[in-house]
């Protein structure tokens, strides 16, 4: 929790007045938002956006200025968390849901920062289940297919047992992976599965990664 709260107010300090900020989403973006919030009383201008429903909720409530992702033509700068990070700078997100909407707004942005406590460090990625966002109406196909091509897809769940269901109304397949030789190739691969909307994999996105450890941090730059 210290490592996370570390780094999550150290990104922040990387945010300029009259950027355009990216959200990101999670347990650690949450000490960015809540020490961004705390500038803007102080008289920060910036204009953001969000990548999902929780973190906009939050921002507004700090009384950050939000503004729908359509409304802009670029970002300046990204922060978001991670649940993997390799020695690349190349991750596994999505363990909140929303990694569609996280994607579409690194895919714009000038710079991004991922925030991650030292647990979320590996030497390869796929321990950590890979996320992958999936339309409703063909996802049984969609979790067959996988099985063809040898992977075990898990329909994720909620924790009453209802099927979980993202900000952009889609559910959610979890791929048990335990090691991605190639995450590149694995992306694509994925992607080209009929009724795949997004892969958590982002690979060659990150410029910078702050690491949080219990009483320091450290940067690691692309």
């Amino acid at each position: 929790m210290i490592g996370k709260k570390l780094a999550g107010e150290k990104a922040a300090t990387y945010i300029k007045p009259g950027m355009i900020v990216g959200l990101g989403t999670g347990s650690t973006v949450y000490y960015t938002i809540m020490k961004l919030g705390q500038l803007v009383k102080e008289g920060l201008e910036v204009v953001c956006v969000s990548t999902s429903n929780e973190s906009t909720k939050l921002a507004k409530g700090l009384g950050i200025n939000v503004v729908p992702f359509n409304e802009v033509k670029y970002v300046d700068l990204t922060i978001d968390g991670a649940d993997e990070v390799d020695k690349n700078l190349d991750g596994i997100k999505g363990g909140g849901g929303a990694l569609l909407f996280e994607k579409l707004v690194a895919s714009v942005s000038k710079e991004i920062i991922w925030i991650v406590d030292e647990s979320k460090l590996v030497e390869t990625l796929g321990e950590f289940k890979l996320p992958i966002e999936v339309v409703k109406f063909s996802y049984d196909k969609v979790i067959e297919k996988l099985k063809e091509k040898g992977y075990k897809p898990l329909l994720r769940m909620t924790e009453s047992n209802d099927i979980y269901i993202t900000d952009d109304n889609n559910y959610i397949l979890d791929l048990e992976m335990k090691r991605i030789e190639n995450p590149v190739e694995l992306n694509k691969e994925l992607k080209l599965i009929s009724g795949v909307i997004e892969t958590g994999l982002f690979t060659n996105m990150a410029n910078k990664v702050i690491v949080g450890y219990k009483d320091s941090i450290k940067e690691i730059n692309k």
